[in-house]
């Protein structure tokens, strides 16, 4: 098998999680985070919407980590996102934090934000 180092260029990978955070840039980041072409900022969940659909336009899909288990996104979010022509993925944070390093890793405009484990 033939290996291949990932090179990010300015994008930022999520590189590890625990419980109440996730390393970011090489820095531990406490709670909630979303992570898009724009940068790092915190992200306070499901509730927090307008973060989530200020990307539209900025990526191709958003990967919504729900923390520890998956969880059903509001309506409310839902409709705003599929209006805005938001792209979603919901699924729990772990498997959200890889599914975005990967397709982040192939250039791809996508955005993460999710809840720690």
């Amino acid at each position: 098998m033939r290996m291949n180092e990932i090179n990010f260029s300015d994008a930022m990978p999520v590189e590890g999680y625990g419980p109440g955070f996730f390393r970011v840039g090489g820095r531990p980041v406490d709670g909630g985070v979303c992570i898009s072409p724009e940068g790092m900022m915190p992200w306070a969940g499901l509730s927090d919407e307008d973060t989530l659909v200020s990307l539209a336009g900025k990526i191709d899909v958003l990967f919504v980590g729900t923390g520890g288990d998956i969880a059903l996104l509001p309506k409310t979010l839902t409709a705003r996102l599929e209006a805005a022509g938001v792209g979603v993925e919901v699924m729990n944070s772990p498997s959200a934090c890889r599914t975005y390093n990967v397709l982040l890793g192939e250039g791809r405009r996508v955005a993460l934000a999710a809840m720690p484990v």
